[in-house]
């Protein structure tokens, strides 16, 4: 748990704006919702990024003209199927078809197309070739980022695994919970690279990591291989990045609370004191977020996905205008590194 003068989204939307000023950021939102085009023009009356909306312009102008928005022009609509991005979508087709290619997975240049023609698959290039800095999706579920995350952007080298990290925030107190949006039951190799690019995540926050390896069983207090699981990810982390503070099998409550930390594991590093949760699997993650987040009225941000070459964000299907505006700030902030 951190505690700041400003929360922890206010700093960041700070710091967004301050990059946006100095350098203008390009964030791409390849869904026609009116959620995202209200959020749009809140990014762009704070200055958090330029919204890039793609879809079709009639549909875009129509919502636009229903909520009486003014600040969202041509300049930020683009429809892949108008005549004047021909070249540029012959183009992405081409690149796609090629990049299928080279992984193993062969696609007509037909197939390739109409991938392309698909406004999520269209923002991903724009992603990729640098056209934009970021790209943010999944209010509606058939839009969902991952096949242009994965396909297009890639993970990095070094990445044995991408995964999604959500930002638990209430008042001045914040929490990293990962994964609970792509592993669904992670070897200790893949946990541990989960719990290596959480880390990642959060130094390029500006915030130091105390991270817990989350099990039922603390220190060997239960026998399991689930248990086991989760020591030898605890050893890889410990192997691969030794200035890391990380404990782990460790209960939540010993991991979040210094009195019971006191009781259960006195020498732990993280002295009760952990900001980021890694769950043993996507089962206890989902569940675990959302409980916090329904429970204990915490503002849940995100899925980051994280482990990828460049910022592409998901958004939950229930997201509200303020959920889209401040992933838009994670998304700015994602870009600097």
């Amino acid at each position: 748990m951190l505690w700041f003068k400003k929360t922890f989204i206010e700093q960041v939307t700070i710091k967004a704006i301050a990059a946006n000023n100095k350098s203008k950021k390009t964030i791409v939102f390849p869904e026609v919702d009116k959620t995202i085009i209200r959020a749009c023009s809140i990014i762009l009356k704070k200055g958090i990024a330029t919204p890039i909306i793609i879809g079709n312009k009639d549909d875009i102008r129509a919502i636009l003209n229903s909520e009486g928005i003014k600040n969202i022009t041509e300049q930020n609509i683009i429809d892949p199927l108008d005549e004047t991005r021909k070249a540029e979508l012959e183009l992405f087709t081409k690149e796609f078809r090629e990049m299928r290619i080279h992984d193993g997975k062969a696609i007509t240049l037909e197939e390739s197309g109409k991938l392309m023609r698909q406004s999520h698959f269209y923002a991903g290039m724009l992603v990729h070739k640098g056209t934009v800095d970021g790209m943010i999706s999944g209010i509606n579920s058939s839009t969902k980022p991952y096949l242009p995350a994965f396909q297009i952007i890639k993970t990095k080298e070094n990445v044995k695994r991408a995964s999604g990290l959500m930002i638990m925030e209430k008042g001045q107190k914040v929490y990293f919970f990962a994964d609970i949006a792509l592993t669904i039951d992670p070897t200790s190799e893949e946990l541990a690279s989960i719990a290596l690019t959480s880390a990642e995540t959060v130094i390029n926050f500006g915030i130091k990591p105390k991270i817990a390896m989350l099990s039922f069983s603390t220190r060997g207090s239960a026998k399991h291989e689930l248990v086991d699981t989760v020591q030898n990810a605890t050893k890889i982390i410990k192997q691969k990045n030794p200035e890391l503070s990380v404990d782990g099998e460790i209960q939540v409550d010993a991991a979040i609370v210094p009195d019971v930390y006191k009781k259960k594991c006195p020498d732990s590093m993280l002295e009760g004191q952990a900001n980021v949760l890694i769950f043993p699997d996507l089962n206890a993650g989902n569940i675990g977020y959302k409980l916090v987040q329904r429970m204990a009225g915490y503002n849940a941000i995100g899925p980051i996905m994280q482990g990828l070459n460049k910022p592409v964000n998901d958004l939950s299907r229930g997201a509200s205008v303020k959920d889209v505006v401040e992933l838009t700030a994670i998304t700015v902030v994602q870009s600097l590194q």
